[in-house]
């Protein structure tokens, strides 16, 4: 394998919160995902309070979107050139100072839909920046033998956040909007104490000029590695193709006919499943044959969409929500361990830009096919059709990467510094 080499000794058993630092990555982590969770709630409710628009939600996501995209590359540049920490803690500082500012504007009716705007597109900046460092903090200071139960660990706490968050920010929303907003100031504030009590060690890095060569260093470092390639393409377009969460309030209100506590259920069944999956995984790492459970975990995700996508009962709606969900924890536990452990440490920070930019194109583009064919063909056929093409993609993904078929151990995944990064 030409992105891999391998070495052949056993999972460590080492007590994951004995790691020095492991609290603190994990802690800052969960309470920045839970904030921006209750804050994406919370302006979604005040901008549409505001306008009465549906258009307005849509301005929300490109506002928040087209600076990812405009800044990531050069976010993973500067992860890679300067104190990673110290971008951590300034990009998570701006966010509790931008939501206290916020929280003080909607407490004295100031804050204005052109001021909300203008706040997001700064959250999606400082996201940007903040997601390439963070990702390198946990292979950093944990182990390989122990970094799989780590990353599951830290996914199980994610999907904590992305279930309590937006029903947190809901039932707060109702005693003003200020109040979430503070609470999002509160859960940054914390995060960033958190980041400053971390130690971290990385290996002095020599400095590149910010050329496009440079910054773009990630795209041309995957090229050669097709395996990392093939699990960041695979990952894309599984999720581009079967993004049936875009039809959950069709489905909630026109297929299965249960009404807004129908929508929550379903809304929270692929974060239960995969919460489930994540703790499990903590407790009982994959061995053997990685390479296989990512591609088995893709199809069972296509597999559970059509069955989501053809069931009229809400039981078994759920259950296939559920089951999609667990299934992609899977997925992202594979393709987060080789991207993370495969990749040498001065090239982490570009390698996570690329990443963290598939991840948000998928989920973003995904749920604009998902729309568009919903509104030419219908939503059932339309959610069929993604499922299919999931597991289309799987096959020939199977194919066309065969090194990924081949992958083993996660533990044992080392960085490969054949043909490395380009020199400055």
């Amino acid at each position: 394998m030409n992105s891999l080499i391998m070495t052949d000794h056993p999972a460590g058993s080492t007590p994951l919160l004995a790691l020095p630092g492991l609290k603190a990555v994990l802690t800052a982590r969960t309470l920045s995902a839970f904030s921006s969770q209750i804050q994406a709630v919370a302006v979604g409710w005040q901008i549409y309070a505001l306008t009465h628009s549906a258009a307005a939600l849509g301005f929300v996501g490109l506002a928040q979107f087209l600076p990812m995209v405009a800044f990531i590359f050069p976010a993973g540049h500067a992860a890679d050139q300067h104190d990673r920490r110290r971008i951590v803690i300034t990009c998570q500082t701006i966010e509790a100072l931008a939501a206290a500012f916020m929280a003080v504007a909607s407490f004295t009716n100031h804050l204005a839909p052109s001021m909300i705007y203008g706040l997001v597109a700064l959250f999606g900046m400082c996201r940007a920046f903040e997601m390439p460092a963070q990702q390198t903090f946990l292979p950093s200071m944990v182990p390989a033998s122990v970094f799989p139960r780590a990353a599951a660990v830290s996914s199980s706490l994610f999907q904590v956040a992305s279930i309590a968050g937006p029903s947190l920010g809901g039932l707060l929303y109702g005693l003003g909007a200020d109040v979430c907003y503070a609470l999002c100031a509160i859960g940054f504030s914390i995060a960033a104490l958190a980041t400053s009590s971390m130690t971290l060690r990385f290996p002095a890095r020599a400095k590149q000029p910010a050329s496009l060569a440079a910054v773009f260093g990630g795209i041309a470092f995957l090229r050669r590695r097709p395996t990392m390639l093939g699990a960041l393409s695979l990952d894309l377009f599984a999720v581009l193709l079967g993004g049936a969460t875009a039809m959950l309030p069709l489905y909630a209100t026109d297929i299965l006919h249960a009404g807004p506590w129908g929508l929550g259920l379903l809304r929270a069944a692929p974060a239960i499943g995969a919460l489930l999956v994540a703790a499990v995984m903590a407790r009982y790492p994959l061995g053997r044959h990685a390479g296989w459970w990512m591609f088995l975990s893709v199809a069972i995700f296509g597999v559970a969409t059509i069955l989501f996508g053809v069931s009229d009962s809400i039981p078994l709606s759920v259950l296939a929500l559920a089951v999609l969900g667990g299934a992609d924890v899977i997925s992202v536990m594979v393709r987060s361990s080789l991207v993370q452990l495969g990749t040498p440490d001065e090239m982490r920070g570009r390698v996570s830009a690329v990443n963290m930019l598939f991840i948000g194109s998928s989920n973003q583009l995904g749920e604009f096919e998902s729309g568009m064919l919903a509104s030419l063909i219908g939503a059932v056929p339309a959610v069929v059709v993604g499922g299919i093409g999931t597991l289309v993609i799987t096959g020939v993904w199977m194919v066309l990467f065969p090194g990924l078929r081949k992958l083993d151990r996660l533990e044992d995944i080392k960085p490969d510094l054949t043909n490395g990064p380009p020199a400055p």
